[in-house]
């Protein structure tokens, strides 16, 4: 360790967060925003999970490489991540691919994603580079992983999750030995490596690698081709009504609805009530949340469900249900175990259920979404699963 580098390493490190995949498997959700800025939790994009934990973690330096359709997360990172300050050693740069190696080149994946962007990785200095996915929900420590990475003079170490065997085959799994240094790496296996003493279990990529920042340079110089891809839930964050540790790629439609409508849960797995570890984002000025009309037939309600600042539940019943900021869902309606993007209105008497509608979507009066298995399909996106994804351009054609 170079003289003057002392816990916290937090304090000596930067966060480069890579945000600039499509996500194709969240469908429509992600033609006009890239998936780090797809919506989550009622509030939030999935990007401000990273970006909190290294915020929370005590890092100071963050960089985030956009490419795909990045004007939203762009954006939202102006509004919401503006706060660090040079004069306090704070940085946030936000990295489009602008070819600033070759005219021809953008990013061509996660290791060119830093190549192109070396120069100014250096003009920081950080001893170390903390490198993240911005499109998985979760809570982490980033420190205790640098201090992990300090104590075993590791050159690369691997944030990853304990997953039973059989579920392991649609991640990256990394076969370890007894003192958990990596001996491969092996990309949705047919057949996982099980962990030393525990036959049931594999250990798959989180997506978080922490590197000594001249290591990854140097490498990189050597081949700016070829990602170095290598991968310990033992840094998860819990909150103390957390049972266990928390970790999503919420990548297809189904994992994206029942991660939201997870959170509507007593005692959900994933706490965004822990006040010491909050999750920080663009804060929108909104009013509080209404609830009209007592009547019945015509009551405003909503049980188990997250409802966001400025929406107005008039007259209509949620249940299982995740609202973001300013929806409207208009008499007569019942709504349960759905997912509903900032500001769609929901016209009266409508009916719906396993749904999730993107943003600022108006839904006609009297629509009727998953009850007909055959007419969903024929209307709207709808997954193995039943789940029914609703986009603007989906009810424009019903109009027409």
């Amino acid at each position: 360790m170079s003289q003057g580098v002392t816990a916290p390493f937090a304090r000596h490190a930067m966060a480069y967060v890579l945000a600039g995949g499509r996500g194709s498997r969240l469908m429509e959700l992600t033609d006009w925003r890239a998936k780090p800025a797809v919506y989550f939790g009622g509030k939030s994009r999935i990007i401000d999970f990273a970006l909190s934990n290294a915020l929370n973690s005590g890092i100071r330096r963050i960089a985030v490489a956009t490419q795909y359709k990045a004007h939203s997360l762009i954006r939202h990172l102006q509004r919401g991540w503006n706060f660090f300050r040079p004069e306090r050693n704070e940085s946030f740069d936000i990295l489009p691919a602008s070819q600033r190696v070759s005219e021809e080149m953008w990013y061509r994946g996660t290791a060119d994603a830093v190549y192109q962007n070396i120069d100014i990785i250096e003009s920081y200095d950080p001893k170390f580079i903390v490198l993240l996915a911005g499109d998985h929900v979760y809570k982490m420590d980033y420190e205790k992983m640098l201090q992990q990475h300090v104590e075993q003079g590791a050159d690369v170490t691997v944030g990853c999750l304990e997953v039973p065997r059989a579920e392991a085959t649609a991640f990256g799994v990394m076969h370890i030995d007894e003192s958990d240094r990596i001996m491969s790496f092996l990309e949705k296996p047919a057949d996982p490596p099980a962990m030393p003493g525990k036959a049931d279990k594999s250990l798959v990529s989180m997506g978080i690698y922490v590197f000594e920042t001249k290591f990854l340079l140097d490498e990189l110089r050597r081949d700016a081709a070829d990602p170095n891809s290598l991968h310990l839930d033992r840094a998860c964050r819990r909150s103390s009504s957390e049972a266990i540790s928390y970790w999503r790629d919420v990548g297809t439609v189904d994992a994206y609805w029942a991660a939201n409508i997870d959170l509507t849960d007593i005692v959900p797995e994933l706490d965004l009530y822990d006040r010491e570890w909050p999750i920080w984002t663009y804060g929108e000025i909104t009013p509080p949340a209404k609830f009209v009309h007592d009547k019945e037939g015509r009551r405003g309600e909503a049980v188990s469900s997250l409802v966001s600042g400025g929406c107005i539940i008039s007259g209509a019943s949620l249940r299982h249900s995740l609202l973001f900021t300013g929806v409207r869902v208009h008499s007569f309606s019942h709504v349960e175990n759905t997912v509903v993007l900032p500001y769609a209105d929901i016209g009266r008497s409508c009916r719906l259920k396993n749904v999730v509608i993107d943003a600022e979507v108006k839904l006609p009066a009297g629509l009727v979404v998953g009850e007909d298995p055959e007419l969903d399909a024929k209307r709207f996106r709808r997954t193995e699963n039943g789940i029914c994804l609703i986009t603007r351009a989906m009810i424009e054609k019903l109009d027409a």
